[in-house]
């Protein structure tokens, strides 16, 4: 009776893939999220003894279920940071999930991750790192962070012995992402937190945060953030690296959001500072256009974080017959804080192989300039104002006048509406309106509707 779970079903190969190809030739809906209309269906009943039939749970989900997510993939979703993957990288995702692979090590998936390493070597490349840079993709910036920072926490107490293990520290900005204080949580140590200019880490900041610090020499790393989730804002790359360097600290460049922007003509002068990195992410399923999850994760040694990170069992001896001190196979499970993983860098390597990377230059451009373009409308307004300067593609405003509830409101609406998704945030204490621009096919025209709808 099992046996029939494996066994190809034609009709529901049909259906699944008509759903699919529908998805991907019409425009993408917003749909309602939380918001639907209607309430969520009940499930009871669903899961029986001898199953349902697939057509009629396929039509269930399509039916009933989608209307309840909103599709971070619609030019109109412009909260949190949206998704974007290009129709490429979502058919090529459809091949790995049907290839069966197991992207966990060299011997059982060399041929996959020989494409996986390519795109990171490109990556490490556009970014200035060292040949000879590489790692791995894991699920997101959250598992990048702590992968890297649990490295640059064991080369850093190897350095300062005469600290107790919990005693280092990491230098990181009051504006670094929340995934870098809860990844300093869970390893058990301290930050030292530094204050800004303007919400930007720089290196006089820190340099004098360091020299008042009476355990300065606990510290053992700085965390620099390429593009704040918040606000878009790109940390002195280039002054905080060469500090790392002049004074052998481990250097962490968070990217997942704004690093992208390597390939922007206009603004990838604001990354050469990576170059100094000991490690580095940046999220593909951002702004890179691949599907959920998938980000990149890159040491500039990757033999320390192999050393570090690599899991050891009697069933796993054989992933590492072959190492010895100037070789060893590239086993993705040994670069992250993970074991069993899809092969997740496939769906982005061949979106960027067979779309070119000038057409990546182009599209990330092309979400900077319409950012651009929506902070002139904002001051042409007379109902909003820019709360301050665009940073990459994020754009903060207020509509003046305007409190807590009247936001939450306006932002409900104007998604009942199918419009937009746009989230409020808090900036400084105060909650204001935010616009996170990731897809080359957001418009002017909507970007003023947004705007039009705050004016009742």
């Amino acid at each position: 009776m099992g046996q029939r779970m494996f066994e190809y079903d034609e009709r529901l190969a049909k259906d699944v893939f008509a759903y699919c190809l529908e998805r991907l030739t019409h425009p993408v809906p917003l749909d309602y999220g939380s918001l639907s209309p209607e309430p969520l269906p009940s499930l009871e009943g669903f899961i029986t003894d001898d199953g349902v039939d697939p057509k009629f749970v396929l039509d269930f989900f399509s039916d009933k279920i989608a209307q309840h997510v909103v599709s971070c993939d619609s030019p109109g979703f412009l909260a949190f940071i949206p998704n974007a993957p290009t129709k490429n990288s979502l058919l090529f995702d459809m091949v790995v999930a049907c290839s069966g692979l197991n992207g966990t090590s060299w011997l059982e998936a060399a041929g996959a991750v020989a494409l996986e390493n390519h795109a990171l070597e490109f990556l490490g490349g556009l970014a200035g790192m060292p040949d000879g840079a590489g790692g791995t993709f894991v699920s997101g910036g959250s598992m990048g962070n702590l992968s890297a920072l649990t490295v640059g926490r064991d080369v850093g107490r190897t350095k300062r012995p005469e600290f107790a293990p919990h005693q280092v520290r990491f230098a990181i900005s009051q504006d670094a992402h929340s995934s870098i204080g809860k990844a300093l949580h869970v390893l058990g140590i301290e930050p030292l937190v530094v204050e800004c200019d303007d919400h930007r880490l720089t290196r006089a900041r820190l340099e004098a945060a360091m020299a008042n610090d009476p355990l300065a020499d606990s510290v053992i790393g700085v965390v620099a953030t390429a593009g704040t989730t918040n606000a878009g804002i790109v940390d002195d790359l280039e002054g905080l690296g060469s500090f790392a360097r002049e004074n052998d600290l481990w250097f962490h460049v968070d990217g997942a959001y704004g690093a992208a922007a390597l390939f922007s003509p206009t603004h990838r002068h604001l990354f050469e500072g990576i170059r100094h990195a000991d490690s580095f992410i940046v999220d593909p399923h951002k702004w890179l256009y691949a599907p959920l999850d998938c980000c990149a994760l890159l040491y500039r040694e990757p033999g320390l974080a192999r050393h570090i990170l690599s899991q050891q069992a009697s069933y796993l001896d054989v992933l590492h017959e072959n190492d010895s001190e100037d070789h060893y196979d590239w086993n993705p499970s040994d670069f992250a804080i993970h074991l069993s993983r899809r092969a997740r860098g496939l769906a982005f390597w061949y979106s960027l192989v067979t779309n070119g990377v000038r057409a990546y230059e182009e599209s990330v451009q092309a979400t900077i300039d319409i950012a651009n373009r929506a902070s002139v409308i904002i001051d042409e307004m007379d109902h909003v104002e820019l709360v301050r300067p665009q940073s990459l593609s994020i754009v903060l405003y207020r509509r003046i006048g305007w409190g807590h509830e009247q936001y939450s409101e306006w932002s409900k609406q104007l998604l009942r509406d199918q419009i937009a998704f746009v989230t409020p945030t808090k900036w400084e204490g105060e909650t204001v309106a935010r616009l996170a621009f990731l897809h080359p096919d957001t418009s002017e025209a909507l970007v003023r509707e947004i705007l039009n709808s705050m004016r009742d």
